[in-house]
């Protein structure tokens, strides 16, 4: 009887545990999640073909009317070359770093430091213009206890003069 028992629970062991140390199984989704139908071959080349355009179009600095993304699909040819140039403006700051990042290190350097001056005599001039109306201030403190003080000082003279 003993015999049996052992030879039941290495069979299980065998059947059912080792099989899943060996080999284990992933998780179940929760029930929640709902699976997606599978594309077609078809979909699948939509899917890329648009993909690698918006890609392209993500290299390009000066992105022009026939990269842009559905933008230009209802109007004319000749509108959107004249509103892109009515619109267009100087790069930001961010935009130069993400062009220059592109590029690599020995582009990105150069920007950095760009910013780093920029910030740098923006932080100096915000100091110096400070230092300077902070020096205005005191100067006209001073000015008001001066002109407080002159007329005390001329009316103890007077009052020293008739006595």
């Amino acid at each position: 009887m003993k015999l049996k028992v052992v030879y039941r629970k290495v069979s299980d062991y065998i059947r059912y545990d080792l099989k899943e140390i060996v080999l284990p199984s992933s998780l179940p989704d929760p029930p929640h999640v709902v699976k997606r139908r599978k594309l077609t071959w078809h979909e699948r080349f939509l899917v890329l073909k648009e993909a690698t355009r918006l890609y392209g179009a993500s290299w390009v600095r000066d992105i022009g009317p026939e990269l842009r993304p559905n933008d230009y699909k209802k109007q004319g040819d000749a509108e959107p070359k004249k509103q892109a140039k009515d619109t267009e403006k100087e790069p930001s700051v961010l935009e130069d770093l993400a062009v220059a990042a592109r590029g690599g290190i020995e582009t990105l350097r150069p920007a950095l430091q760009r910013v780093y001056m920029t910030r740098a005599s923006n932080y100096k001039d915000a100091l110096a213009s400070f230092i300077k109306g902070y020096h205005e201030g005191v100067q006209q403190v001073m000015q008001s206890k001066e002109e407080s003080q002159v007329p005390k000082d001329h009316e103890s003279d007077n009052s020293k003069k008739t006595t």
